[in-house]
């Protein structure tokens, strides 16, 4: 979804706001419970974009409503490889958002600077 993709690369969190329902479910690859709130995820990926170094994105897999943006940033002197996993409702808002990150010790990295980002 390139509207998605060009809000979170400009980290122009009005933008991403706009572009998500109301009950928005995110799954984090760090915590087990989802997340089922549009002010909440867009608080996360506020601290996301001041964790994530160099955020790129390298391919988009679009296959309405489902769609992937394949990512690669830096974590301090970790190197992160994801997927953005994004359906959109038959309103074209974003209802459903995941996140799967490799390797182990990138995940551990972003889930350790995503605690001391949230305890700010």
């Amino acid at each position: 979804m390139q509207q998605f993709r060009d809000a979170i690369e400009r980290r122009d969190l009005d933008a991403i706001s706009a572009l998500l329902a109301d009950d928005v479910v995110f799954r984090s690859p760090v915590v087990h419970a989802p997340y089922q709130d549009r002010a909440q995820l867009v608080g996360l990926l506020g601290a996301v974009s001041q964790v994530f170094e160099d955020l790129r994105y390298t391919r988009q897999i679009d296959d309405a409503p489902d769609h992937a943006l394949v990512f690669r940033a830096r974590v301090g002197d970790r190197e992160v490889e994801g997927c953005d996993f994004i359906h959109v409702n038959a309103d074209g808002l974003i209802d459903e958002l995941y996140v799967m990150c490799r390797p182990l010790s990138g995940l551990m990295a972003l889930a350790e600077a995503m605690k001391r980002q949230l305890a700010a």
